[in-house]
This record gives C-alpha cells, structure tokens and sequence, in this order.
C-alpha cells in the first residue's frame, strides 16, 4: 500500500518541479523573447512562411483566427481522410491492409483532426503504417499545436494584447515545444524497450505448435507525441497498455509526465504573460489540489479492492482486474485520473474495469475540463471560470466586476456561457437518444447502473476531445451498432471542439479592446486565496448542478449497489 501511494506523491513531485521551468519557456516562446532554439528553429520557420505566404508580423481579429483554425481544419481532414482511403495502394502497409468503412474512416478523421482520438477500432488491424505516421501523426502534431494557439491566443486577449497570427502560433507550437520535447522522447522510449520499426507483423510458432501473429510499427515516435499533445489514440488497440506502447515502470513514468507537462505549464505562462506569478500559482495548486482528491479517491477504491470479490476470496486484494501487473493499482489509478484531467485519453489499463469511484472521478473531469484541461483549451476554461467568478462576485457586493483591469460586461458574459453551456448539451442530448432506442441499446453490455455510464462516458469523452471510453457498446463491431456511435459521436465531437474555440477566441478579442481600468482600493483583487476558494466552489458547484442527476444513476448508484452485496 505504502509503495503504492509513493509512486504517485514521486510522480507528482516531478510535475510540480518542471512547471515552472516549462512554463517560462512557453511564455517566452510565444512572447517572442530569445530562446535557445532560435538559431536552429529561425531559418525553418522563415521558410515555412514563405512557403505558405504568411506575414508573420499579421495580427489577427478574433473571427479571423478563428476562420483561419476552421479552413485549415476543413483542408487538413480532406487529405488525412483521402490518406487512409487509399493506403492499400500507398506505401508503408507492409501487412496489406485495406480501406476501413467509411463510417469508421469518418469518425476517425474527425477524431484525430478533433485533438480527441477517440478510437472505434484497432490500429494494429486496420491502419498501415503509412496511415499511423504520415496521417494521423500528423493529425496529432497539428491539432495539439492548434489548442496550444487558441489557449495563447486567448491569454494574449486576456491581458491586452492583440490575439496574435495563427499560421505563426501553430507553426511555432510545433517547431519550438511539441516537436523538440517529442523528438528527446521518442528516444528515450527507443532506448528503453519502445519499438521503431517498419517491418511486417511478426509470426512465430508457439511451443504448443500455434502460430502467433505479434505486431510491431514506428511506436515509439508515435507514442510521444500521442502523449505530449494530449492525443491519447494508441498504435494498437489497447494503448499504453500494449507492452510495445508502455513496456515498463520508466516508459510508464516519462508518458505520465508527457501528459500532465504543457497543461500544467500553462497556468504558470499565463502569470508571466499576465505579470502575476502569484495568482498562477494560486490557480496551479486549486487545480492540484482537486486532483490530488480525486486520485486519492480512485486509487482508495482500487487499493480496498471489490467486495463481491474479496468476499468469495475471504481475503482482502486490491482490485486488479483490467490492470496491468507491472503497473499495479497505484499507476493505473494515477492514469486513469490524470489522462481524463489532461483530456489525452489514453490508457494504460481498463477504465470499463475500475470501481465506481473510479468511474465518478474520470467522468467529473470530463464534465469539468480544468482539470488540468485540454491541449490549451484547459487553462481557457480555467480562466473563464476565474472571469465569471469575477462576475458573480462583483454582483453580490455591487462593483462593476474588472478582470486584469478590464471590465467585464454582457458580451463576455454571454460568450463565456456558451462556452460552459455546450458542453452539457453536446453530452446529455444524445445519451437521452442512445438510451432510449435499440439500435444504440443493442451494443450495450451491462443494462444496469454501469451501462449508462458507459454511454454517457462514450459522449463525454467525444464532447470533451478526450478519446478515451468505458468499453462495451459494441462500438467497433459491424452496423448497425457500429454505424450508430461511429456517426452519432460526430456531434459532440464537433461541437465540442469548435464551438467553444470560436466563443474563447471572440471573448479574447473583445477583452483585447478594452480600454484599461485604474485600479482603486475597491477593486476586486483575483490574486487572493479567497477568491482562489470562490472560484474553486462556483466550478465544483456548476459541475455537479449540471452533471449530478448523471453520476447518481450511474457510478454513484453503482457504488451504492456493490456496497449492499448485489
């Protein structure tokens, strides 16, 4: 038990050492300060505007960004999709593999385009090695790198900048954070057992005279940027935890670390862009402190283990079932939590699996999305939650409510809950749909208690570009059920993802304009504890408002069950 819990305080400790020095890099990245990759990176990244036609020194209006994020999506998807259509006759397909259903090819281009990943079907048989590298790890550099630009752009806004050029944020999003710190990587998971390979599957003969089919692919390369940019989608169908994606307790440390990095280090970016270190750190430890809870929540449940089980053993054990030996409850717990929080989505055992603590904590970070966020979308959320605050609080004690010296009024109100109300509907409305008709009901296997968290898990995830699921809704079997979540899926990707970018980007550019405030001894400050506590209470408060009718019927009702002995 105590091994247990000191794999994760460890693990923790390493976040909280690198988020500073991250962070500051980050800041200055995207400030356009030096930074020691300028001799390398300044030439590439010239030629690339040139090549594009971008001025560099173009700054954008928020609907311009916003366009700009939309149109290269739209190109972006086209070709990724033609990619894989026609990866039977494209090389790199050692294996022979053919054109997947064009429900599931359109799911899976939305998905990848979506930063979310969501997987209806196993790479391994399905996608060439072509289709992996050249598609979708392009796909995940590129979506990453794009809510890495909103969340900038954003905290540009916020703190009277003007928003910036997209073309010049993607571009240095790639060049100077994620392909770096993802090249170091994949060397590191080279070095430590990951493959990188373009040879065929490997068959051998078991010693009982079988034949074996082991898979095999440029992993390690693919791994590193599927966890940095907080893709999540595995090379193979049970993700990290493959042995080829996640071969040992030090792979498994350098992907959790990978994950939780850049949304960690945004907090602290937004202090230096905002000269106000003092309240990123504030949010940082809000922010930690709620994950360190619900950690401590799932790796408790998990520790304590299944009573229905442990009862028929007549011993005590934690629940291991779905886990991995070599990680064990402890690091699977700490996943679990952390790859729902960060919205990477990826796994490395099975969340169909945990107990319903478990379940509660991965499905209220996908309702809250703050903790720690999205690939740059989490700290915009987890500023929006500061501005209504701001709002809320200024309302009930009869002051203007002012934000970084800036006032807040009915158009940045309004934005911000379109923002918070999307996501709600994008998740609700079709679980209502697919419990009630048999098409979707067909491909559940539990009825109970869990089986609607497996739905609403399913959009949840969609909705908040997350990618990872419950499992056993017959998702990746032959239409109709496969057809209904391939298609079905597409709207909370959607929307999940776009919308919300639209209304931060024009909430940004309206702040942007704003003429500053003076500040007087009754300005609210947003620098204190207090209102760090305020903030924490009213995003807790809304999510369980919004959500709680949903984790009753599901993981609290399951809790409740398996505690009686049924």
């Amino acid at each position: 038990m105590g091994q247990g819990f000191l794999q994760i305080g460890l693990t923790l400790c390493i976040v909280i050492a690198i988020t500073s020095i991250l962070g500051r890099y980050i800041a200055r990245v995207f400030l356009g300060e030096r930074t020691l990759l300028d001799p390398l990176m300044n030439p590439i990244e010239r030629g690339i505007y040139v090549l594009v036609g971008v001025q560099k020194k173009l700054n954008m209006t928020g609907w311009q960004y916003a366009r700009a994020i939309l149109y290269s999506n739209l190109v972006m998807g086209i070709v990724v999709y033609l990619l894989i259509f026609f990866q039977k006759s494209l090389p790199w397909n050692p294996n022979g593999l053919g054109t997947p259903t064009w429900d599931t090819l359109l799911h899976t281009t939305i998905s990848f385009l979506t930063n979310t990943d969501q997987q209806h079907y196993a790479g391994e048989t399905t996608l060439s090695y072509f289709s992996q590298v050249a598609a979708l790890g392009f796909l995940m550099f590129t979506s990453a790198a794009t809510g890495l630009a909103v969340g900038i752009a954003f905290i540009r806004g916020l703190t009277g900048r003007k928003l910036g050029n997209f073309y010049v944020d993607l571009t240095r999003g790639i060049t100077r954070v994620l392909l770096p710190v993802s090249v170091i990587g994949a060397i590191a998971l080279l070095k430590l057992g990951v493959p990188q390979t373009l040879a065929e599957t490997l068959v051998v003969k078991t010693l009982e005279g079988g034949t074996q089919y082991i898979a095999r692919g440029p992993v390690a390369s693919f791994e590193m940027i599927k966890m940095l940019g907080e893709n999540g989608g595995g090379f193979f169908g049970v993700n990290s935890a493959h042995p080829f994606e996640n071969p040992n307790a030090a792979t498994n440390l350098i992907e959790t670390i990978a994950m939780i990095s850049i949304p960690a280090a945004l907090i602290y970016a937004y202090g230096v862009f905002a000269n106000n270190i003092k309240q990123a750190w504030l949010l940082f430890w809000m922010v930690f402190i709620i994950f360190v809870v619900l950690v401590g929540i799932t790796a408790s449940a998990e520790l304590q283990g299944n009573p229905l089980v442990n009862g028929t053993l007549g011993i005590e054990h934690p629940n291991l079932e779905g886990k991995e030996v070599r990680f064990g409850w402890a690091q699977t717990a700490l996943w679990a939590v952390m790859t729902t929080g960060t919205m990477s989505g990826a796994v490395n055992g099975m969340h169909d699996s945990l107990m319903p603590q478990g379940i509660f904590s991965t499905l209220f970070n996908l309702f809250l999305q703050i903790i720690w966020g999205g690939q740059g979308t989490g700290i915009a959320y987890l500023l929006i939650y500061v501005i209504l605050t701001v709002f809320l609080t200024g309302l009930m004690v009869g002051r203007t409510p002012e934000f970084l010296g800036r006032k807040i009024e009915k158009r940045e109100i309004i934005l911000a809950s379109i923002v918070l109300l999307v996501h709600p509907i994008a998740i609700l409305i079709p679980s209502a749909i697919a419990l009630a008709y048999p098409i979707s009901l067909s491909g559940i296997t539990n009825p109970g208690f869990h089986g609607i968290s497996q739905v609403v898990y399913e959009y949840a995830s969609a909705a908040a570009n997350n990618g990872s699921g419950l499992a056993g809704l017959a998702n990746t079997q032959p239409a109709p059920t496969a057809l209904w979540w391939n298609l079905s899926c597409l709207f909370p990707l959607l929307a999940g993802r776009y919308i919300p970018i639209i209304a931060i980007l024009l909430l940004a550019d309206s702040m942007s304009r704003k003429q500053t405030v003076p500040e007087t001894p009754g300005t609210l400050r947003t620098d204190s504890l207090l209102f760090t506590c305020v903030t924490a209470g009213i995003a807790l408060i809304l999510g369980v408002l919004t959500f709680f009718p949903v984790l009753a019927l599901g993981p609290i009702a399951e809790g409740f069950k398996l505690a009686s002995g049924s």
